[in-house]
Formats: C-alpha cells, structure tokens, sequence
C-alpha cells in the first residue's frame, strides 16, 4: 500500500538549521532561557548566534506552509488514470462482443449452406453429386476453423473482461483508500494548525505582556505539543491499515458463521414443523432433500389411496412458498432434483377420489457438495464431454447399451460415438435440456434433451455429479449465447 502525504518544500531541504523534528527548524534547538535583572527587568541570555530568524517568523512560516499542503491533497490525477483505464477495458469488451455475434452469424450461415448441399445432394448423381459432397466437406472444413476462431475470440473475451474488473476493482479499492488517507491527513494537519495558532497567539501575549515571565514553563509545554504535532506524519504506516482489515476479515467471518448457523437453526425448525404437519398427512417422501438425490412419494397408512391409480403432478415453490410453478412432464411417483430447483420447495399434489393430498418438502433443496468448483473447473475449459448411455430416442426405449461422449461446448452441443456423430445442434430456443421427469431407471443420473423439434434423447451420465454438472455448463455456455436453455415450459 502506498503512503499518501503532503509534499514538502525544497527549500526546505537546503536550510542548514537544527531541526526540532523532521518537519520544523527553529534558530536554535532549545527555547531562549530568561532572567531578571535590576529593577525586574527581563534580560536575555547572550547566544552564539544571533543572524537566525526569529522564532515568531519560523512558526508564521510553518502554518503558511501547512496550509499550501492541505491544498495540495487531492485525487483527481490518481482517479482520472483509473477512470481511464477502465473505459480503454470498457471499449475492449465491446468490441470482443460485436466480433463473437459476427461469429455466431457465420456459424449460422455455414449451417444453411450445408443444409441446402446436403438437400442438393440427395437430387444429383455422377459427377455433380461429387462435386456436391466435396463443397460440403470445404464447408465443414470452413466450420472447423471458424470454432478454431471462435476458441481464440472466447479466450480474448474471457482475458478483457477480466481485466476490466480487476481495474473496476482496483480503481474502487485505489480510490477508497485515498480518500481515507486524504480525510486521516487533513484532520491531523487540522489540529498541527490549531498547536501552532495557539503557539503563535502565546507568543505574540508574551511579547505585549514582558513582565508575565511566569508563564514561561507553560510556553515550553506548548513547544512539546508542536514537536509531537510535527511528528503526525509518523502515524500514518501501512500497519493500520492492514490492522483494520484483519479486523474486517474476522468480522466477515463471524458474521459467515452466525450466518450459517442462523441458516441451521431455520431449516431444522422448517423439518420439525414440516414433520409434524406429516403426521396427519398420508403420504411422504423417502429421499434426501439435496441436489443428487432421488425423491420417491410413500404411502405412510394403510388406509392411503393407491398411487398407481392417483393422479400426480410435482411443483417448484418459492423459499417463501408464495409463488408455485408447475414442473411440466414430472407425473410420476418419484422425482431427482435438477440445478434449476437448488433454493426451491418442491411439492407434489396427488389427486384421488376427488379429493387432493399435498405432500412438501422440509426445506428447499440444497446443492450437492463440491458441485460448484467442479463446474468452475469445466467452465475454463473450451468444451466439456462426458460418458452417456442412451436410454431413449423420442420417448422410445434404445436397446443398445454402448457407450457415447456428450460434448458441452461454448457454442454447441454434439453427441456422438467414436467418429460418428448422432446430433450436433447451436445453441437455440428449440433446444430443451433438463432431469428426466418421465420413466426413468436412474432419474438422478440422467437428463432429457431435446437438440431440435422431432429429435429428442434420455441419456444416462456415469455419476449425478456429472449429470448435474452437465446441465449447469450447458445452461451457462447458452446464456452467453443469449439463449435460456431449461425444460419444456420452465420460467428461467
């Protein structure tokens, strides 16, 4: 951290006169001693040096010069080469914007010149069918490049916009801590002011007033409160600061933690009144109330209705339970819990006879451990594949069991095996991706997607965690893209 203090004259620095501190000199470096001579008169003692200025003129000298320093303290300069360089990081950013939606727009035309070759294909033979196909491997030899420029714009993107928060930050933090230092030094040079006025104002008394010597020792106690008020310049160390942010740092962690158990307490009341309005309910969930998990609706009387001749629908809450949306497609007697209902309550409604059991969770859903910085890691990465099975192909069961990679990448998503390609499918509001809310072996490890209207796939990830991370980095890589990705009627 960088001291901010006043400058001090160079003449000063050239003045060969013993200094009382490192700021004031004074013709001599103790306070002139006096005694009384005949008939009371006030005789001063002889010095060796009289060609000195006088003490009078070197304190009228010291107060015209703190008042030329306080002037001095300004930030303008520091905070217009701040301003500055954060609009230069500003006018980056545009411009890396406008060049990826010039990227997007190539993409989309690359993606209708080959639907139209591939079209035009299927109408020739012989050599023009040749032909034909060699345009379209040059159009996707063209499509391969443009993603090569596409990684390079992407990595630029992330660079600038890095850069402008660091300088946002550095600019906030730069001009906090000035502006702190400034109102710290004029306060002190405040009060320096004040000791030499009222040294200043001693002395003019005793000069009209000679015969009051016996304030002598009170004038030498003032001269005490100038040398202290000369070294304030000392107290401003960079180990205050730094004290005062430690003491910052233990205070957000305090607060962190009482936050926390706050946090604690307010759920376990929420699962102990929840449990005792499930009493009298007839049914419950079984399964964790956590991102991962599996919920599955349980008869918990005899005298319960059947679930397989019940009519159910699940529904996202609100933390605050005000507002309800309906989960479109999730009918059946168990749910696993997306990225999109971390936060939420769920709640399934089950209807029988005429008469309709609600049946809440505890608690909203709680996101799975380490889930976060393992998507923060993925998302550093240009593309992210995973190992799937598929499980259904248009709401129809797939027989073959063998493996394929999922790849989540910042502009598109492909599923394929090996050197074949099954979809490969930008980013658009015909796209769906979101948890499997239909029949499902393993609810919690697959997802459905939907890559354009007519072709859709249940896939089954290796691990929740991956299901889940899958969904999460899809959804942000389509956001950038200025596209909301979630399931069929969701309010993102």
């Amino acid at each position: 951290m960088t001291k901010i203090s006043p400058e001090i004259d160079e003449k000063m620095l050239t003045e060969s006169i013993l200094a009382v501190s490192v700021d004031v000199s004074f013709a001599s470096d103790h306070f002139p001693k006096y005694k009384l001579g005949p008939d009371n008169q006030i005789l001063e003692e002889p010095r060796g040096d009289n060609n000195g200025p006088s003490l009078k003129e070197v304190v009228e000298r010291e107060t015209t010069e703190l008042s030329e320093q306080h002037k001095r303290l300004s930030v303008r300069d520091l905070a217009s080469k701040f301003d500055k360089n954060l609009s230069a990081a500003a006018k980056l950013g545009d411009e890396a914007k406008l060049r990826e939606v010039a990227s997007l727009e190539g993409h989309v035309l690359l993606k209708k010149l080959r639907d139209a070759l591939e079209s035009l294909r299927g109408r020739m033979a012989g050599r023009n069918k040749e032909d034909v196909e060699k345009a379209i491997s040059m159009v996707e030899a063209l499509a391969v490049k443009l993603t090569q420029k596409e990684g390079e714009l992407i990595q630029e993107k992330f660079e600038v916009k890095k850069l402008a928060n660091f300088l946002k930050q550095a600019s906030e933090d730069a001009k906090k801590l000035v502006n702190q230092e400034k109102s710290f030094a004029c306060a002190e040079i405040e009060s320096a002011r004040a000791v030499v006025q009222r040294f200043g104002e001693a002395l003019d008394e005793q000069e009209k007033n000679p015969e009051n010597s016996q304030k002598t020792q009170e004038v030498e106690e003032l001269i005490e409160e100038v040398q202290e008020a000369r070294r304030i310049k000392l107290m401003h160390q960079p180990s205050k600061v730094m004290d005062m942010e430690h003491e910052l740092r233990a205070l957000r962690t305090q607060i962190r933690e009482k936050s926390i158990f706050s946090v604690k307490l307010q759920k376990e009341l929420a699962i102990n009144k929840k449990a005792e309005e499930n009493r009298s309910c007839v049914y419950v969930f079984h399964g964790s109330e956590i991102l991962g998990s599996c919920l599955r609706l349980q008869p918990c009387s005899d005298n319960a209705p059947l679930l397989s001749k019940s009519s159910i629908q699940w529904y996202r809450l609100s933390s605050d339970g005000n507002r309800r949306e309906i989960i479109s497609g999730a009918n059946k007697t168990m749910y696993a819990p997306e990225p999109l209902d971390v936060g939420r309550i769920l709640q399934a409604d089950i209807l029988s006879n005429g008469q309709k059991v609600s049946v809440t969770t505890a608690s909203p859903i709680d996101s799975a451990a380490g889930l976060g910085g393992y998507v923060e890691t993925l998302l550093r990465k240009s593309s992210s594949e995973f190992n799937v099975v598929i499980s259904q192909i248009n709401g129809q069961d797939h027989p073959s069991r063998s493996s394929h990679a999922f790849n989540v990448g910042k502009m598109r998503i492909k599923l394929c095996r090996g050197w074949i390609t099954k979809s490969r499918e930008i980013y658009s509001t015909s796209m769906l991706l979101s948890g499997v809310r239909g029949d499902a072996n393993a609810p919690a490890k697959s997802l459905f997607w939907q890559s354009r209207k007519g072709l859709s796939y249940v896939l089954t990830f290796e691990s929740e965690r991956e299901r889940n991370a899958a969904i999460m980095v899809a959804r942000k890589h389509a956001l950038d893209c200025s596209v909301m990705l979630g399931g069929a009627d969701d309010e993102m």
